[in-house]
């Protein structure tokens, strides 16, 4: 026999968070003990009513799942909270992680917090909510229904705009001039498509980089992610669908986005594109037939060329800044400048000249096509097959 006045005494928001409408909860509330028994076995699947004793107010007992630095702001704001008892927000703490040198499961590991290795994780204990941030890996159906909140999830993002692993990256390369951090209840089967409830809008600095937005984001999310917890059924019983229109995808980012481009890329774009993955992956070009990497990037430079004016309309050009000691590359639009290589080893421009674009210059070829870097595709097909295409449009040997 089920306890007819758990559900009684039940928080709306987490009625709410369940499926029950509004009327529903009316009637219940309002209604003898045969038509609750009524409804009460009607609903008696759902997880609200095989969790007796689940709280309907903070402190709440917490699972969160994560893995990078993204995550780790949220989970010490959380670890500090269950410390806090006049805060009263969080009662326990939970972790799940992955490998072994993520963040989350290093710091869960130093500061003895009870930690699940995914994908086992033990349902046997109970919760209230969970929390997900930059993990990776589908939640399954299960798992949310094990909580009665369900599960939130901190994304860098203003969904349904960048939905996937990478959105700050994608913000950067796509030089979006406004982001921000939403928290959303997950569903099962497909990432960053659940219901709003809390979203706050960031003016993304000039110049700024992933790593730099990535970290106040990540802080912006934790105090989110709070305050959210705070009013947790008020924020269920408002949440919102995402809107339809606007919704985009930040995959990945991988080594072939850092191939450069000469003859279609902008400087602005290698700028965003330096910004957005530089740190992790350094941007490449072909010099000579061989894969070099461009190195400590400057930006745009005002370049006048009157000893060798062929070189300034020519993409993937090179030329050596001695007074600035920088590798001026001629792209689709103007000049961009880089201070190192890693060609075999690293080289500052200066030895990269006196090694290497020196040496071509004093042979005095006819030919420009030793004073060029050259510009190189990954093209990627079904069944796992790759196509590898150097462009030859005016930068042949």
């Amino acid at each position: 026999m089920w306890n007819l006045h758990y559900l009684k005494l039940i928080d709306q928001g987490l009625l709410l968070s369940q499926g029950l409408c509004c009327s529903c909860i009316t009637r219940l509330r309002r209604s003898d003990g045969s038509h609750r028994r009524g409804l009460f076995l009607f609903s008696r699947n759902t997880s609200f009513v095989t969790r007796r004793q689940s709280a309907s107010k903070p402190p709440w007992r917490v699972l969160f799942f994560g893995s990078d630095d993204f995550a780790l702001e949220s989970l010490k704001r959380l670890h500090v909270s269950r410390d806090d008892t006049k805060a009263g927000v969080i009662g326990s703490l939970e972790v799940v992680s992955l490998t072994r040198d993520a963040p989350v499961r290093k710091y869960a590991e130093q500061h003895r917090l009870p930690l699940h290795h995914w994908p086992d994780v033990d349902l046997s204990v109970q919760f209230d909510v969970g929390v997900v941030v930059s993990f990776g890996c589908l939640i399954k159906e299960n798992i949310i229904n094990k909580m009665p909140y369900g599960i939130l999830n901190v994304h860098p993002s203003l969904l349904p705009r960048w939905r996937g692993p990478a959105p700050i990256f994608h913000s950067i390369l796509h030089g979006d001039s406004v982001t921000g951090v939403t928290i959303m209840q997950i569903r099962p089967k497909r990432f960053d498509v659940g219901p709003i409830l809390q979203q706050e809008l960031y003016e993304v600095p000039k110049n700024c980089t992933a790593d730099e937005l990535g970290a106040t984001l990540a802080v912006v999310g934790s105090e989110m992610l709070m305050d959210t917890l705070k009013h947790l059924p008020e924020r269920i019983a408002n949440r919102k669908e995402q809107p339809k229109e606007g919704a985009s995808f930040a995959p990945k980012i991988s080594s072939r986005m850092a191939w450069i481009i000469w003859e279609e890329n902008s400087c602005d774009y290698i700028d965003r594109l330096f910004r957005a993955i530089g740190s992790r992956i350094p941007l490449k070009t072909m010099w000579m037939g061989n894969p070099i990497k461009l190195l400590d990037f400057v930006g745009k430079c005002n370049v006048s060329f009157t000893a060798v004016p062929y070189l300034s309309s020519v993409p993937g050009s090179v030329h050596y800044q001695k007074e600035s000691n920088t590798l001026l590359v001629r792209c689709k639009d103007g000049w961009v400048g880089f201070k190192a290589v890693n060609f075999k080893k690293r080289l500052s421009a200066a030895d990269f000249f006196n090694g290497y674009l020196h040496q071509s210059v004093l042979k005095k070829s006819p030919s420009t096509n030793t004073c060029l870097f050259q510009s190189y595709k990954e093209t990627h097909f079904p069944g796992g097959h790759d196509n590898n295409m150097l462009l030859r449009n005016n930068t042949s040997f």
